[in-house]
């Protein structure tokens, strides 16, 4: 009984070493957070000039990279991008011809009309990425009230007093997988 126990101790230490071995390595780490489209993400972040590891981020949080998507809100696609928004971005855009299954189910439509958008809202708050990041996901106007009143100046370090907790986490998650993106994908 003894020597059974000794020997399941080391099973578990020696698993336990390779899922520590293995959690450190590029390759686990670029598995856990993988970046499809990315010739897409590529061409649109340079056409608009955004930072791609944001587009990247920011699809990851909205969709997990997968098309087809409808969010319970009506949000469509890969970058979840509202009917009303997708409208007004292909009319300031010149974005022609689109339907909104074109949004729906075309990931290169979908990250070309998410990233202008993203460049629209950059422009808007001068570059300043967590006011960015939460318009995105609540809208601009939202967040200039919240600036307007002070409910949340902006910064990172204060995205706790973000008045509505799904944009609060929201602001988080994107930041983390943007700070995960670049260390796992340094040449991107």
């Amino acid at each position: 009984m003894r020597m059974f126990r000794k020997k399941r101790f080391l099973l578990l230490l020696f698993i336990g070493f390779i899922i520590l071995l293995f959690a450190r390595s590029d390759w686990m780490g670029r598995w856990m957070y993988p970046i499809y489209y990315i010739d897409d993400i590529k061409a649109s972040s340079l056409n608009y000039e955004v930072d791609p590891y944001l587009v990247a981020a920011i699809i990851r949080a909205e969709s997990n990279f997968e098309t087809g998507r409808e969010s319970p809100k009506g949000a469509l696609g890969i970058m979840q991008i509202m009917p009303d928004t997708a409208g007004w971005i292909a009319s300031k855009a010149n974005f022609t011809n689109l339907t909104l299954d074109d949004i729906h189910h075309r990931a290169d439509i979908s990250i070309q009309m998410g990233t202008w958008y993203i460049k629209s809202l950059e422009r808007q708050f001068k570059e300043r990425r967590p006011l960015v990041i939460a318009a995105y996901n609540a809208g601009p106007g939202k967040v200039n009230q919240w600036l307007k009143d002070n409910v949340w100046d902006g910064e990172l370090d204060t995205a706790h007093d973000i008045p509505y907790g799904e944009t609060r986490r929201y602001v988080q998650k994107v930041i983390y997988y943007y700070n995960k993106y670049k260390e796992l994908y340094p040449s991107f």
